[in-house]
């Protein structure tokens, strides 16, 4: 494969790890769509991130790898600071909806940087740097398919307690017509209960 050709496989890669279709289901985009304000700013346990911070530090990264392709100055990110921001600082839909087109514009930014990379430039490793420039884009795409899961995860703790509750009542329901589909729904109605209380054993470490 030509260099060329490569650049343009990584633009590809990169937009299906956002917001392209692609086989291997919900990417970063998607795994926010229709998320809520209320939802995002949901909280699994204290001082754990929620769906807001993980969209805003996505946004951060994005804006670094463009920062080093195009070598724009340091402190040029919209928002003051870097990696993870407290959020919200409003709850409201409109701020909710901001950064997420903070995102957006991050995303677009960062393509368009890639697009128009010389092939030349792709496998080098810039001075100070320990990775070239073809492993930082290649793990960006990483980068938002690890926090799609992560967001999905959340929003399915958020969830966890009335998806319990109603799992468990449909199932009494009907527990006489199919008492294996009703252990293993029973099953995972307690999962879900567990996880929405202990959420540290199904996130691990904080980051």
């Amino acid at each position: 494969m030509s260099e060329k050709r490569e650049v343009q496989q990584l633009v590809l890669i990169i937009d299906q790890a956002y917001d392209h279709s692609s086989w291997h289901g919900t990417n970063l985009r998607g795994s926010i769509r229709r998320v809520s304000a209320a939802q995002a700013a949901w909280r699994p346990a204290p001082a754990r991130h929620n769906i807001w911070e993980v969209v805003v530090h996505a946004a951060y990264w994005k804006y670094a790898a463009w920062r080093r392709l195009t070598g724009a100055v340091r402190g040029s990110f919209p928002l003051e600071g870097s990696n993870w921001f407290q959020r919200p600082q409003e709850r409201t839909q409109k701020a909710w909806r901001s950064d997420v087109a903070l995102l957006d514009r991050m995303h677009r930014s960062l393509r368009e940087a890639v697009a128009s990379l010389p092939a030349r430039e792709l496998h080098r490793t810039p001075r100070g740097s320990k990775v070239s420039n073809f492993a930082l884009l290649s793990g960006i795409a990483a980068h938002d398919l690890y926090h799609a899961g992560q967001i999905q995860l959340l929003k399915k703790l958020s969830q966890g307690r009335g998806a319990a509750r109603g799992v468990g009542a449909t199932l009494i329901k009907g527990r006489g017509s199919h008492p294996t589909a009703w252990r293993y729904a029973l099953s995972r109605s307690r999962r879900l209960k567990a996880a929405a209380e202990r959420p540290e054993r199904v996130l691990g470490p904080r980051e």
